[in-house]
């Protein structure tokens, strides 16, 4: 690398059962905290879910919402599964963890692609029990 602000390589982010290079690109600008290349990894109508919020829609309100906030987390995706899915569309379930300066949880993403690769929708689930999430209230 040339300078900490570069991007890692696809090889150094591989993820099991994930070849798509829009998936693996979405994680490597998360971590770098490059929402604004993450945002333009959706589709221009792009959705994008997290836990207990409804859709995100578009790029640009997609990039204000990681900036405000995905600052200071780390994803840690593991193993991705290919699923099926309509003609003309691709859908990924990535299953891994998000690191926070205060915890760390099991996290799912879901994704949806279409025919160009770009992210028609992804769903960010908690896998934790209740108790688990009531000891992460502030």
């Amino acid at each position: 690398m040339n300078s900490s602000t570069d991007l890692s390589t696809a090889s150094e982010n591989a993820i099991a059962g994930v070849l798509s290079p829009t998936i693996l690109r979405y994680f490597e600008t998360l971590n770098a905290e490059a929402f604004q290349l993450t945002a333009r990894l959706f589709a221009e109508t792009g959705k994008l879910y997290p836990p207990f919020e409804g859709a995100i829609v578009g790029q640009e309100a997609i990039a204000a919402y990681l900036e405000k906030e995905a600052r200071g987390m780390k994803v840690l995706p593991r193993e991705g599964v290919l699923q099926t899915a309509e003609a003309g569309t691709t859908e990924i379930k990535v299953m891994g963890k998000v690191q926070t300066a205060l915890f760390s949880i099991n996290v799912s993403w879901h994704f949806k692609l279409d025919a160009q690769a770009k992210i028609l929708t992804a769903q960010v689930k908690l896998l934790a029990a209740l108790e688990e999430l009531l000891s992460l209230q502030k």
